[in-house]
């Protein structure tokens, strides 16, 4: 799909003559601020002597590899068809144009002579950036050598020439098959009863005499239904682990009506919400899946394809950028929940995490309550060999009481703005030009537009007192929803933050994206939040500060990008806004202190070199976005995942600090649930060798 930049921008929607305001930098006194962009890759004549040698290295060694040029597939990358000779996004076959672009690799001189079933489509995006001479779809595909030269003999002389070339053309001697992950779990458990270890499970003492004791399935607690806590779920339960499944919100089906209250009737659910509940904060998203720690990796794939098996469609196994949508989303968690139910696993919907109950420096079990009783006077003591702890980033109690244990936490960086939001045809204009009109609201031959821009800020002496020296600050899009909608995320009445969601179809007429900047702990200590928690104390100051300024009532405080830039309180009727709670006309400048302000600014401009047209009057800033990631990382044992301070305690996912979306979320979850398997006896093995090794997920941005 288009990425950073839009083809030449034709007449934009809804430009006033104020756009040449922008060309005046001395409106802006942002003289200790410099932006600049991302570091491109040197490819062709730019490389370094250094670079091409290696490359040259790297290639001769991938032609020695090649034993058999008969055998195996071909893997063909970057196959380019013109948007006019394609059937469109949705089409996921091999089309005529497709044949062209394989046959100009290989030299073939018909296109209509190659058998169409040799060839299977591994990815396929969408490319429309400016500097191209006219947009395309951009193809990976696989080519059967054996059955190509069966059904075409005379392709022989073409594939004998073939040569594989780095990010183009490459030669896999078998073809990897990636499964789900329960049947690559029950592929585990076959191998292992073939190897003749039939034991559930460890020797566990029921706390009766020691003669008396007996082999028992190991008790997990698995806290937060987000993708983390469902695919660790997921994991041990199929290892045959008895796993108890806490989430202190609704099932999907409730949440839904609990979050139509809070649109309809301003009731918000402190317990089931935007944030909480069955999924996790993704599920009333855009249901992004793309991820930074390797598309292509088995884990991924393991994921990806898990999703399908419980009802997503497969094109997000080929799409460049797939999504789900909440609509998406909603029936395929009801498909997991039922499948974690078959497996014997005690989903306790509506309870909360109120305690752990520690002993020795070690958890042996949870205290939790009913979480649709105010008052939590029901407390249960359960007990568990194991406790995965999933929450989310916004699982703020959590931390309190995880900090009260002395479990090791630490303050960890995220990024903070505001929501912009644009018509939605302003956006295919700007990135299509005359193409926009084949986007036809989600169902055109071209995806709906979408951007992702990223700028670097170098701040020296901005704010003497508040830091010292050079302080470098990403300021990027983040979270980009296209057809979309901006929604309210707080679990609090008298704090106010926000996000942005769409459906799978993205068809709404509105644009919106997360503009932050990033903040570490110098800033926090600017506002004397100090401790563990000192991030999170920073969220709640912008969040209280945005609710005042809406004046309540879940109204959120907006100010045009033009006025923003100039620093004015928005004095004309403003555009519409797609937050369905009521916006107010508010100086966001009143919201963040002076160099943050002024990044945002800087990065609006450069913005809008990138995508002409960015800046204009029917662009509205919403406040606040904070929570783009969690505030605090729980600190663990690299390899087992374990709290290196409380024995048995496993923090994982997004709330932990650990990943950054739906599919770093999930992968970390898997990963655990091995580890834990393999703690409990449950899975021989090296996890590594079935799934590849763990990324560092950390703190990943979508």
């Amino acid at each position: 799909m288009a990425s950073f930049a839009s083809l030449h921008f034709q007449t934009p929607l809804h430009l006033s003559d104020s756009h040449h305001t922008f060309s005046k930098p001395k409106q802006f006194h942002f003289k200790t601020l410099a932006v600049r962009g991302l570091a491109r890759r040197r490819t062709g004549r730019q490389r370094y002597p250094s670079e091409k040698k290696k490359l040259e290295r790297v290639t001769k060694t991938l032609v020695e590899e090649v034993k058999r040029k008969d055998e195996g597939l071909w893997r063909l990358s970057k196959l380019s068809v013109p948007v006019h000779n394609d059937p469109g996004k949705d089409f996921l076959g091999i089309s005529e144009g497709l044949l062209e672009a394989i046959a100009k690799v290989l030299e073939f001189p018909v296109p209509t002579m190659l058998p169409q079933e040799v060839f299977s489509v591994v990815r396929k995006s969408f490319d429309a950036r400016k500097q191209l001479k006219e947009p395309k779809f951009v193809y990976t595909v696989d080519m059967d050598v054996q059955k190509l030269l069966k059904l075409q003999p005379r392709t022989w002389d073409f594939i004998s020439q073939l040569e594989p070339k780095i990010g183009a053309i490459e030669h896999m001697p078998s073809e990897k098959v990636f499964d789900d992950l329960i049947h690559v779990i029950r592929d585990c458990k076959h191998r292992r009863s073939v190897n003749g270890s039939n034991e559930v499970g460890p020797k566990v003492y029921s706390g009766k005499p020691v003669n008396a004791t007996f082999f028992r399935k190991p008790k997990v607690a698995v806290v937060g239904s987000g993708p983390a806590g469902l695919f660790a779920s997921l994991v041990l339960a199929e290892f045959g682990a008895d796993v108890t499944l806490i989430e202190r919100g609704e099932a999907v089906e409730q949440r839904g009506r609990d979050i139509g209250a809070l649109i309809a009737r301003r009731l918000l659910s402190s317990e089931s919400n935007f944030c909480f509940g069955e999924g996790g904060a993704g599920t009333w998203s855009d249901g992004k899946l793309v991820t930074r720690i390797g598309r292509n990796s088995d884990s991924v794939q393991a994921i990806m394809k898990t999703l399908v098996h419980f009802g997503a469609p497969e094109k997000i196994l080929v799409d460049g950028k797939p999504h789900l949508g909440t609509d998406k989303l909603i029936p395929l968690l009801r498909n997991f929940r039922q499948h974690l139910q078959s497996l014997g696993v005690n989903i306790q919907f509506g309870t909360r995490l109120d305690d752990l109950i520690i002993q020795d420096s070690q958890i042996v079990g949870i205290k939790c309550s009913d979480a649709r009783d105010g008052c939590h006077s029901d407390t249960r003591n359960l007990m568990f060999d194991r406790v995965i702890l999933a929450v989310g980033h916004s699982a703020r109690d959590v931390y309190r009481m995880l900090l009260h244990h002395n479990v090791n936490l630490m303050p960890k960086d995220f990024s903070v703005g505001l929501r912009v939001e644009h018509p939605q045809e302003l956006i295919n204009s700007i990135q299509y030009s005359s193409l926009a009109s084949e986007v036809r609201d989600g169902r055109g031959k071209v995806p709906v537009a979408d951007y992702k821009v990223v700028k670097y800020v170098n701040e020296e002496n901005v704010e003497p007192t508040n830091t010292s020296g050079e302080l470098n600050r990403s300021c990027y899009s983040f979270c980009m929803c296209p057809g979309g909608q901006v929604v309210l995320t707080s679990t609090d009445p008298s704090e106010l933050c926000i996000n942005g969601m769409s459906f799978s179809r993205r068809a709404s007429k509105w644009a919106n994206s997360a503009l932050v900047v990033t903040v570490s702990l110098q800033d926090f200590g600017a506002l004397e939040c100090h401790g563990p928690l000192a991030g999170v104390e920073f969220q709640r100051e912008f969040e209280r500060r945005a609710a005042i300024m809406g004046g309540g009532n879940f109204v959120v405080p907006v100010q045009t990008v033009t006025d923003f830039l100039d620093n004015k309180l928005s004095s004309k009727s403003l555009p519409t806004s797609s937050y369905r709670l009521g916006v107010k006309a508010s100086n966001l400048h009143e919201l963040f202190p002076p160099h943050i302000t002024q990044a945002l600014q800087h990065s609006l401009l450069k913005f809008n070199k990138e995508l002409p047209g960015f800046i204009c009057e029917d662009a509205l800033l919403h406040g606040v976005e904070t929570r783009t990631s969690s505030a605090v990382q729980i600190l663990r044992d690299g390899d087992t995942y374990e709290s290196t301070s409380v024995r048995r305690l496993y923090p994982i996912g997004e709330g932990a600090g650990y990943a950054g979306g739906i599919m770093s979320a999930a992968v970390d979850g898997m990963y655990c649930g091995f580890a834990v398997a393999k703690e409990l006896n449950l899975y021989e093995g090296d996890v590594e060798s079935v799934l590849g090794k763990a990324q560092n997920t950390g703190f990943v941005k979508y």
